[in-house]
């Protein structure tokens, strides 16, 4: 079989990404602009000024990745970029760069949905095994997928609010804690013991998430603390707050898995480098025999090589799009 390289584009947020990946398997070259600097002085990424830097830095970055590859456009198989979701000026960006690549260079052009290139990050690290569990979880996404096979996918449940990573930064804002304040969280909550009495949300039998409640009661907690005058532990409520976020997504994820009789699962998305997250999960599937897969830290936030690694099975797959593609804030996973 020839060698097929994809041409990944990623531009849904604040970074600006290119990558080469050849045969969904082996990353040649990645190059990313980050704009975290940008945002921090705004607690938060700001739509027109992301944008706008994908515009300034599109060109070089797609250069610096040829160049590193010591490959032309002319070396590519296919094209493949993020359409979304994501903030709607930051990927149409990334949409009218690959669009006109491909139509200048007669290249097919790949549509990939956002989630999608995270679950094939894992790719990356070690091919998936099929039928398998995906645990979406991003500042943008918290979904519990289910896939028979390549490119198959069936959503069993999401958040019903906030995503996990967006309560994650919301609480460390209320904790006056600098963006992007997951990470942070994470360590603090490492440091820490779980003193703070916090509700487990949508404690049910499904396998959706809520956030939203989880948050609110972080903020109340602290702001009645405040009232009485009593200093708030950051670690303790850190570690607190992180142990019920563990406890919601583990319970519902190891259902999933036993209620399909899978063997298999993957974790996906920028929250999927928590440590405290991974390090129960790991537990978990040791304990119940699950092969557990989570993409290394530099696959896991947002970055094209996970773009062109699920563009080249949606190329097998024969997705392929048209000059007319646009970018779209929200779209359901196919």
């Amino acid at each position: 079989m020839k060698d097929i390289y994809i041409l990944g584009i990623e531009s849904s947020c604040d970074e600006t990404s290119f990558s080469i990946v050849k045969n969904g398997v082996e990353e040649i070259s990645t190059v990313i602009s980050t704009q975290i600097d940008i945002h921090k002085q705004y607690g938060g990424v700001v739509p027109e000024i992301a944008s706008r830097a994908h515009i300034k830095n599109i060109t070089f970055v797609l250069d610096e990745c040829l160049s590193e590859a010591n490959m032309t456009i002319d070396d590519i198989t296919a094209i493949a970029v993020t359409y979304g979701p994501g903030l709607i000026g930051s990927l149409l960006v990334g949409v009218e760069c690959a669009k006109t690549l491909a139509y200048l260079y007669k290249k097919p052009l790949i549509p990939v949905h956002h989630i999608a290139g995270h679950i094939y990050a894992n790719n990356l690290v070690k091919r998936l095994e099929f039928p398998l569990i995906a645990l979406v979880i991003s500042g943008g996404h918290t979904e519990l997928i289910y896939m028979e096979k390549d490119y198959s996918f069936k959503k069993l449940g999401s958040t019903l609010d906030d995503a996990v990573g967006e309560c994650y930064d919301k609480v460390a804002k209320v904790l006056n804690i600098e963006y992007p304040g997951g990470p942070k969280i994470d360590k603090l909550a490492s440091l820490g013991k779980n003193t703070y009495e916090l509700p487990i949300p949508l404690n049910d039998d499904s396998y959706n998430f809520s956030f939203s409640g989880l948050k609110s009661a972080v903020i109340n907690l602290v702001h009645n603390e405040e009232q009485r005058g009593n200093l708030i532990n950051k670690e303790n409520l850190a570690c607190s707050f992180q142990d019920v976020v563990i406890k919601s997504l583990t319970k519902k994820t190891m259902k999933a898995l036993k209620d399909y009789n899978v063997h298999n699962l993957i974790l996906a998305g920028g929250v999927a480098a928590n440590s405290g997250i991974r390090n129960k999960f790991t537990e978990l599937c040791e304990e119940n025999n699950i092969n557990y897969t989570f993409p290394s830290i530099k696959y896991a936030t947002d970055n094209a090589a996970m773009i062109a690694t699920a563009g080249f099975y949606a190329y097998l797959d024969g997705k392929r799009a048209d000059i007319t593609l646009n970018a779209t804030s929200s779209c359901e996973l196919e």
